[in-house]
């Protein structure tokens, strides 16, 4: 069975007595490198989604540069 990013979920489509529901699977394949790259970078987010998303990027061949904030603040002083 293919990995899950998020729990499956209803659309609903329609109103009244013509509002249907359609199940949508979420899939870590079928989700945008722009929203697993987020969520790696939420601080919020679940180390085993993380991991899952990392081994998914590294799948499709993205490499992963980390950065720190303090590295990027030393650096923003220094031009002052």
């Amino acid at each position: 069975m293919p990995t899950k990013f998020k729990e499956d979920g209803f659309v609903y489509e329609g109103r009244g007595q013509a509002r249907t529901q359609k199940l949508v699977k979420y899939h870590i394949k079928g989700t945008p490198k722009q929203e697993l790259i987020d969520y790696l970078n939420n601080p919020s987010g679940k180390p085993k989604i993380k991991q899952k998303c990392r081994n998914e990027l590294t799948r499709r061949g993205i490499k992963i540069v980390w950065t720190s904030k303090e590295s990027n603040e030393l650096d923003m002083s220094r031009l002052r």
